[in-house]
């Protein structure tokens, strides 16, 4: 029987979440590419700012870097009536696994061998809450999930040092800024 060759679609939402997963991931000599999905982002200037850093962590690593649509449209259609919601809640939820099936279905239609994600990298977030999106978009689509971790054994420390090293813009909100 013949292994199937490890090739993993990275979702990340910024250069500065994603900086230090990228890194490790290219030193230990994983085949990836990196997303970047993200149609809760607002206003598009915010968008194309954080894509860009986000391209910029890949070239300096030598990381394929994939960018899919902006469709803040449909991100406000899932999420309307959670405006109100805090961080963590159920808007958040609802975004990661809108997110996470797009990512998954392209996974599958182009040869990747699973997904993982950075979303919940920031301690702004929940890696659970992450995780179980993750879970549920996997269910649906049929796309393995890979947990990676991005805060212990000394990935916090690289992250924080790469961002002041590489010069990385750190936005001071998730993303999302409902209507």
């Amino acid at each position: 029987m013949t292994e199937t060759k490890e090739n993993i679609l990275l979702l990340s939402c910024c250069g500065p979440c994603s900086c230090a997963v990228i890194k490790k991931m290219a030193e230990d000599g994983r085949q990836f590419s990196v997303v970047f999905y993200n149609p809760n982002i607002r206003p598009l200037a915010e968008y194309e700012k954080r894509r860009d850093e986000n391209k910029h962590v890949c070239d300096l690593y030598g990381v394929p870097f994939i960018e899919l649509e902006y469709d803040n449209e449909r991100w406000c259609a899932l999420t309307k009536g959670l405006e109100n919601e805090p961080e963590r809640g159920k808007r958040c939820s609802l975004c990661f696994e809108m997110r996470l099936r797009r990512v998954m279905d392209y996974a599958l239609q182009n040869g990747f061998t699973c997904v993982a994600s950075v979303l919940g990298v920031s301690r702004y977030k929940d890696l659970n809450q992450v995780n179980e999106a993750a879970c549920l978009a996997s269910q649906k689509t049929g796309c393995d999930y890979l947990e990676i971790e991005g805060r212990k054994g000394g990935m916090q420390d690289l992250r924080a040092s790469l961002i002041k090293e590489l010069g990385l813009y750190q936005q001071n909100y998730c993303g999302c800024k409902p209507r």
